[in-house]
């Protein structure tokens, strides 16, 4: 039904409700499109010059436009309140149980996306400041920390089970960036000074893109990453060979 739109492929199971209500505000937008220019094109020939030599103050009298201006609101108020609302209702105040997701931290920066894994323990371990290295230790993450011991860091590449709910808490280093997971349907702002949290379940296994939509500085073009959906077998040796690298 929506191929006509060519959205990016839907690997979240929340993805078609988006999709559904981009649908529906794509037609709406098509039928005020061709109906207030159906109406632009009818005054330019019924208020022509040759047709009217004296101008009207008055102007038009009739009451369908109004009838159109208000069915268009009521409209606008369904889609929000009956759709919109709902949805997003949904998304922010409905997050999964922790022990039940899988949980990551990511870390953005100019011009790279960092992702933390608390490890076996399900402990984040200690951070600081002063032990940020850019080529070895980005996030400065505390390896004498016995919570920190297993716990795996990786950069631009997300690794996450499918059928399994995941819970991202975002951040930044530096400016504001923009995440976005086109294939989850997922696009939140990384605001310095803020840990945002965000939920998706992937349903389906590969590979795509992760992107900054927002502008942050002259080689934005450079914050690319990658996201990778493994069933669990395969997410379960990746994260065995990461402890043990």
């Amino acid at each position: 039904m929506l191929e006509f739109l060519n959205l990016p492929p839907d690997w979240s199971a929340n993805g078609y409700r988006i999709d559904a209500l981009i649908g529906i505000i794509h037609w709406l937008m098509l039928i005020l499109f061709v109906g207030w220019g159906s109406y632009f094109v009818y005054v330019l020939f019924r208020f022509r010059q040759g047709r009217n030599p004296k101008a009207s103050p008055s102007g038009a009298k009739g009451m369908w436009s109004k009838y159109v201006e208000v069915a268009i609101v009521i409209f606008e108020v369904v889609l929000l309140v009956g759709f919109a609302f709902p949805i997003w209702s949904e998304r922010v105040e409905g997050f999964p149980a922790e022990e039940a997701s899988t949980r990551v931290r990511v870390v953005a920066e100019q011009f790279a996306w960092n992702f933390h894994y608390p490890g076996a323990d399900g402990e984040w371990g200690r951070t600081d400041v002063s032990l940020i290295d850019a080529a070895v230790n980005p996030l400065g993450l505390d390896r004498d920390d016995p919570a920190a011991v297993d716990d795996i860091t990786t950069i631009n590449n997300l690794n996450l089970p499918v059928d399994k709910p995941v819970i991202l808490y975002l951040r930044s280093k530096d400016v504001i960036h923009g995440f976005n997971l086109p294939y989850m349907r997922v696009k939140q702002d990384v605001i310095p000074g803020q840990t945002i949290p965000i939920w998706f379940k992937p349903v389906k296994t590969g590979d795509s893109e992760i992107a900054c939509a927002q502008l942050c500085g002259l080689t934005h073009y450079r914050m690319r990453g990658f996201l990778h959906i493994q069933t669990q077998a395969d997410y379960d040796v990746w994260l065995a060979e990461q402890v043990g690298s």
